[in-house]
């Protein structure tokens, strides 16, 4: 017997041995495995499939660094504010207060979390980023395009200031004792409402010249609109924006410059409302006057007002105004005030806040300025141009209900007519309101209208 034959004898019982124990093992794992319950294997499976999930796809959190500071913004309802009596900054008897500016911080933009799908290369999944930068980019730029293309007029009139001057100049005739502006920067010409506001205007001032900066009544339609004045007499045109001669020489002349290229957000809210909110304060720093909303009416003449804002609200307490609002102005030509207006507009312009670039940019300024030198300017109550809250502006449409709320009524109403000089009709909040028979406003069209041919109920 060789060796070789010996060991592989010698062998065999423990191979046997061997494999009778893995049988064994293998009967045990099994009896085991029977024994446990039924829930457990569906963890498996759950654990199973999870992790083939995530060997497909992946999730990249992009936390960012500290992010800086966001500009804060005026509070509704608590923003400084000074004597709504009289305010002007030369006069050693003037009181200003001493408030505090209280802010509103926005809330950071929400964390976009990007899913990475896989990408198959040479039969191997390979997990590449897939950047969306650029397309974004290109949707937001032709997003851009489209608001600039829907209100900027692409004409630019080197006559624009000529025509307005030689407008303004009046005749013999028709001398033009008072300067007014509206503007309009939208697709829509004036409706009803707009209408009453310049019949109003020419009922109080009937020697008045009213000049509508707008891209939109410079149409058959606007001449229709305005041939019944100019019929009657009254100096009234349309005439399309010139942008470049306007902001010329002041902040706003880059900040347009860059808006066209694409460098400006022109953001969520209407640009055609901001760029009115910027045309008012450059129209009256060119030529001076009076400008108002086209959803203001006018109740009396406002000849012996000279360099004048509202307050829309105030504090009852300290008697100081808490917001001020630009639906009417009141201002010389070249008037420091309106400089640093348009250079506030310029600077911290946010096309997503509602009233930013409005009524609260110049609430902003007014309250910095703190009476420094040079700036000579009266703030006039909440009675003058605004004697109804937007909030409250319902309880002008509707009918008396009762005796009761009927002198309510005749008292409101007579206190408009006495100390205000203007209603603001507040468009926003007020565009679907129907005026009841017996309403305030039904009683201030009666009295402001000129035609008095037009539907109330439609305004």
């Amino acid at each position: 017997m060789t060796m070789y034959e010996y060991s592989t004898k010698s062998s065999e019982p423990f191979l046997l041995h061997l494999l009778h124990q893995l049988q064994e093992l293998k009967r045990s794992v099994l009896a085991l495995l029977l024994c446990l319950p039924t829930s457990f294997f569906a963890l498996i499976l759950l654990l199973l499939l999870a992790y083939n999930g995530f060997s497909v796809f992946y999730l990249h959190l992009p936390f960012p660094a500290k992010s800086p500071p966001v500009p804060a913004n005026f509070s509704p309802g608590y923003s400084a504010g000074e004597s709504v009596r009289k305010w002007t900054s030369s006069s050693s008897s003037s009181k200003l207060a001493s408030s505090v500016m209280y802010a509103v911080k926005e809330e950071h933009p929400t964390v976009i979390l990007k899913t990475h799908l896989l990408r198959l290369r040479n039969s191997r999944f390979s997990f590449i980023p897939i950047s969306n930068s650029s397309s974004s980019r290109s949707r937001r730029v032709r997003k851009h395009k489209r608001k600039l293309k829907s209100v900027l007029s692409e004409a630019r009139s080197s006559h624009f200031p000529a025509r307005i001057s030689e407008f303004f100049a009046g005749n013999s005739t028709t001398p033009c004792k008072f300067r007014f502006f509206m503007t309009r920067i939208s697709l829509k010409s004036f409706g009803d409402r707009e209408v009453l506001a310049m019949e109003s205007l020419f009922k109080s001032h009937p020697n008045a010249c009213l000049v509508i900066v707008s891209n939109s009544m410079k149409s058959k339609k606007g001449s229709e609109i305005l041939r019944p004045f100019l019929e009657r007499g009254f100096r009234v045109m349309a005439i399309d924006p010139d942008y470049d001669y306007l902001f010329e020489n002041t902040r706003a002349e880059a900040w347009f410059d860059r808006l066209r290229k694409g460098d400006v957000d022109p953001g969520e809210v209407s640009l055609g409302q901001n760029l009115s909110n910027l045309l008012r304060l450059a129209l009256l720093y060119k030529f001076g006057g009076i400008y108002i909303d086209t959803d203001v009416i006018v109740l009396k003449r406002f000849s012996k007002l000279k360099n004048v804002i509202g307050a829309q609200t105030i504090d009852l307490d300290t008697g100081n105004w808490s917001r001020l609002n630009n639906a009417v102005l009141i201002f010389d030509k070249n008037h420091p005030l309106l400089y640093k207006f348009i250079e506030e507009f310029a600077l911290t312009f946010d096309g997503n806040k509602w009233g930013h670039n409005g009524p609260y940019l110049v609430s902003r300024v007014v309250s910095r300025l703190n009476g420094r030198p040079g700036f000579n300017f009266t703030v006039l109550p909440p009675s003058a141009f605004y004697p109804v809250d937007w909030s409250r502006i319902q309880s002008l449409f509707r009918g008396p209900r009762d005796e009761l709320q009927s002198k309510w009524l005749r008292r409101k109403l007579k206190h408009i007519q006495s100390h205000s000089f203007s209603v603001h009709l507040w468009n926003r909040q007020s565009r679907k309101l129907e005026v009841e028979k017996g309403s305030i406003i039904n009683s201030i069209v009666s009295k402001c209208c000129i035609f008095c041919n037009s539907s109330v109920s439609s305004l």
